[in-house]
């Protein structure tokens, strides 16, 4: 296999592996079988933008660090700090305002966060 076709690999594996933790960070709560899984991923996710941010920029995230290492070895270039601001802006066709991209996914995060604690706790209770 070539460079280019493992380059292009790696881009969909991480699209697929990205896009998951995503939608899973957002909805995973509202599964009693997931919500630990899900308390333990958000938190992760929150501390990588905060704690690793303190050293890498604010809002870091290891898979988009990686991913944009294999889109700029495909040749893409001017790629926005955000993955989420991404693929908003490519599966719309609009230029999404990064703050508000920043703000809703702080707020999804935030709202997911307290979510899922809640619910864990309610379990753990019950």
């Amino acid at each position: 296999m070539t460079d280019s076709v493992l380059y292009r690999l790696a881009d969909v594996l991480l699209l697929v592996l990205h896009g998951s933790l995503v939608l899973f960070n957002v909805c995973g709560w509202a599964w009693r079988r997931t919500r630990r899984l899900h308390l333990c991923a958000i938190v992760a996710t929150l501390g990588s933008w905060f704690g690793l941010g303190l050293v890498y920029g604010w809002g870091y995230c290891p898979l988009t660090d990686w991913h944009w290492r294999v889109k700029r070895a495909l040749g893409e270039t001017d790629l926005p700090a955000s993955w989420v601001k991404y693929y908003l802006d490519l599966m719309t066709g609009l230029a999404w305002d990064p703050a508000v991209v920043d703000a809703l996914l702080i707020g999804s995060a935030t709202a997911a966060l307290a979510l899922s604690a809640c619910l864990v706790y309610r379990d753990r209770r019950a």
